[in-house]
Order: C-alpha cells, then structure tokens, then sequence
C-alpha cells in the first residue's frame, strides 16, 4: 500500500541502517526539524513487516507520547501522526488506552515514557526507539538493553543536544564503535532551513530568552552543540562553577571519616541514596545508588554490603509515616526494626521545596562530587523548570521527571548539612561535626587523626 512518507535525503543513512539492520545500535543527534520521530515510526513500521515482534517507541515523559504522537497531527497534512505511520487498513487491533497497535502480519507496536519504564514487564521487544533521548531517564535503556541483547533487537535513540550529559557520552563512545551507528546532523549539514526561516527563529529564540541564552539554545537546537545550558536549569552555573574550579573529580572515599547516608524514597517510583562525608566544612558525594520496584530489604542490603562505617542515615519526613502495606509499620521502624539499620534519623519537615532547592545552592560552593556518578551529574545538569508556553515565562516550580529524586536527595542533604545535630559540647569528635567549618587548624586536624589512630 502508498505511506503517505517520503525518506529526505539526509534521512537516508539512518534510514537505511535502521531497516536493514546493517547495525543495531544508532543514535542520531540531529537539528529541530530535522523529522526525527517521523523516520522513527515509518522505519519501525518496515522493519516490523521484515521482523515480526514487539516494537517501542519510548518519550521522555508517557503524558507527551500521546500528545506528540498519538494524538499529535501533522502540520503539514492535517492527519494524525500515528494514522499516517500506521493506517487503520495495516491494523488488526488498535488500544487507545495503552497507545497499542496490533498489525494484520503479527507486529505490535506501542508507545512508552521512560518516567514508566518498568510497567513492561515480561515482554520481549526486538525493537526500541528512545525520542529526545537526552531528556530520557538513561535507567529506562540500563532497564530495557538485558531485554534487546537477548532478542537480538536493535535500539535507536534519536534527540537534539541537552548539555553534556548522558546522551553526549553514548555518541562519543558510539562514534568509535564498529556496532553502532553514529550520525550529527546539524542544520549546516541539512540545509533543511532557509536563511530567512534560521534568521527568524534566532530572533524568536532571542525574544524570549534574552540575547546571550537566546544564542546559545539556538545553537543547540539547529548547530547541535552540547555547550548550551539546560534551559531553566536550577543549578547550571553551580555546576559549571564547580567543573572550573575543579571539584567534580575522583573524590575518594576517606577510611577515617565515617559515611553519612541521604535517602530520597520513592513508594511507587525510583528511590535515591547519597553517601557524603564531611570535613572542615567540605561535602563531600563519594557514593549513590538508584533504583525502583525494589524492597527495603534490598536497599538496607546495598548499606551493609558497602564497607563504609557510617555516622547516621537520614530519610525524608514521610518514612516516618505508617502504610497499610506494611501492616501499620513505617519505613524508618521497618529499617531500624526489622531489618537492622542503626542511628536512622528523621529530616524535620518545616522547608517548601523551593528553600530547599535555595538551600542546596548555597552549599554547592562547598560540594564536591565524584566523576563517576554520571547519573546524578546528570540529573542535576537537568533539573529545571517548568516553561509556560502561553506566558512566555518559567513557573516556580520544577519539571517533575526522573531529575527529582536526585535533585530531591540533595535538597534533603543540603538540610542536613545546614542543621547542628547537637550541641558542640556535646561533641566528642570536632571531625563529625556538619554544618559550617571547625575552627581546628589543619595541623590540630593531623594531630587529632594520628592520636585517634593510636588509640584503636
């Protein structure tokens, strides 16, 4: 049958690759515009004729599937984006709910959000496409990959730059791979836009952003640079500070100082774990975990399995509450209790989220991170918040996606750092104090460490 589609010529590469399965990994960084869920769809559609199974299609968010795609209709033909890819006469079932196509040769295809990346369970794709896959939780591919490698099933991540994050790091590593495929293609390259139409979207770009940020997310969108910040990001210019002045680097896990640990807990979604220390005033991130639809059991495993001696584990002000599920135990009983954890505190429930974020800000100027924790990097790279379309402005509130729960752990840690636990007399060691530096020299700080030592 006539598909209402047509491959543009700088399409073709990735297009081509993708229905041959000449290789099975790709990823595309590729200018707005560039037509990158629409060669998506129609490329899945060809290969699920070739290869009967189960195909996804993956959005940042399950909420803007439906509206970009599902619901979304083409501008230029006036029909629904997903009636063009796959008319109604190629389908044998369709669900609307579940945004679920069943085609008349045996292929299912449906749509995603990685903000929901683990209700498919038990299912077995042999293909799966990641759109703005730098706006994507990256735990949705660590979840979905076990599931390719075992069907022998090809995965396509298509998106335009969101910073240096982890999208940036799968092209670089995908750039020198013989199993990926690994394309930018920036507006130079397409020619896809005039220069009246470029000229007009830099000054729109500028109107609502100013000129410097205008210029920059500009060269994001269309020249696909990694350098633009992230648009309404909370702590940009904090992290950008501490990469200058060199404080996200290997931080070592100090033996002499014990791990304090800050828990975000998510009861339907991802939990988050910081492991910090602290000295002289520094904090020190030299550990995190993150993970969802895992027990407490597991997660108080993931504490004792680490060799770390720890001064005290703080959860948010709702693990003190009591769930039906767990027979009218909270979760700070359940840890303490039932599974062992010792010195569990409460974070004291008197911040809005705002002062926390506010918080957090005020100590990153002292924070020090370990490089390895990229998914953490990231998420703060990417907390940001919420545009208003119809005002042209930012609200005060953040995006709610898997940025939270990291962001979420730091605003608690910020807490935590900023409030004395204790009086200083009540202090026998000036080394576990948190909050603002000691006044030990650093050779009282030596001579405390060595008699310390003496004494175990």
């Amino acid at each position: 049958m006539n598909y209402d589609f047509s491959v543009r010529w700088y399409q073709r590469n990735f297009h081509e690759t993708l229905v041959t399965q000449r290789k099975k990994r790709l990823i595309e960084i590729a200018h707005r515009r560039w037509g990158k869920d629409e060669i998506v769809l129609n490329g899945f559609r060809e290969l699920s004729q070739k290869r009967v199974g189960t195909y996804w299609h993956c959005f940042p968010e399950y909420a803007q599937a439906r509206k970009a795609i599902w619901n979304g209709i083409n501008g230029h033909t006036g029909k629904r984006r997903i009636d063009e890819a796959f008319p109604p006469e190629i389908r044998k079932r369709t669900n609307d709910n579940d945004m679920f196509i069943e085609t008349v040769w045996g292929s299912t295809w449906q749509l995603l959000g990685s903000d929901r990346y683990d209700a498919t369970v038990g299912s077995g794709p042999v293909g799966i496409a990641y759109s703005e896959w730098a706006l994507c939780n990256p735990a949705a591919w660590a979840y979905h990959k076990p599931m390719i490698e075992e069907t022998d099933g090809t995965a396509a991540f298509i998106t335009t730059p969101r910073g240096a994050n982890h999208a940036k790091r799968m092209f670089d590593r995908a750039v020198s791979s013989d199993f990926w495929f690994a394309e930018l293609s920036s507006i130079e390259d397409t020619g896809a836009l005039t220069k009246a139409q470029l000229d007009e979207s830099l000054a729109e770009y500028i109107d609502l952003y100013g000129e410097e940020l205008g210029r920059s997310l500009f060269e994001q969108e269309y020249y696909c640079s990694f350098e633009a910040a992230i648009v309404g990001s909370y702590y940009g210019s904090q992290l950008a500070r501490a990469r200058k002045e060199g404080r996200i680097c290997k931080v070592e896990w100090d033996e002499s100082l014990p791990v304090h640990t800050v828990w975000d807990i998510g009861f339907s979604d991802d939990t988050c774990i910081l492991f910090c220390q602290f000295l002289m005033g520094e904090v020190r991130i030299i550990d995190t975990y993150s993970t969802n639809g895992k027990s407490l059991e597991h997660y108080a495993g993931v504490i004792t399995g680490k060799d770390y001696t720890y001064a005290a584990h703080w959860l948010p002000h709702d693990a003190q509450a009591k769930t039906l599920v767990a027979a009218g135990r909270s979760v700070i009983e359940q840890l303490g209790k039932d599974l062992g954890l010792k010195n569990l505190q409460i974070l004291p429930n008197k911040n809005t989220e705002q002062q926390g974020i506010l918080a957090a800000r005020q100590m990153f100027s002292r924070l020090w991170i370990d490089d390895s924790q990229d998914k953490f990097i990231d998420a703060l790279t990417n907390f940001r918040r919420e545009w208003d379309d119809d005002k042209k402005c930012f609200r005060d509130k953040p995006v709610h996606d898997w940025t939270n729960h990291y962001a979420d752990a730091l605003r608690y840690l910020a807490w935590v750092w900023a409030e004395p636990r204790a009086k200083p007399e009540e202090k026998k060691n000036q080394i576990l104090q948190i909050g603002k530096p000691s006044t030990m020299t650093f050779d009282d700080l030596l001579k405390a460490s060595k008699k310390r030592r003496l004494q175990d």
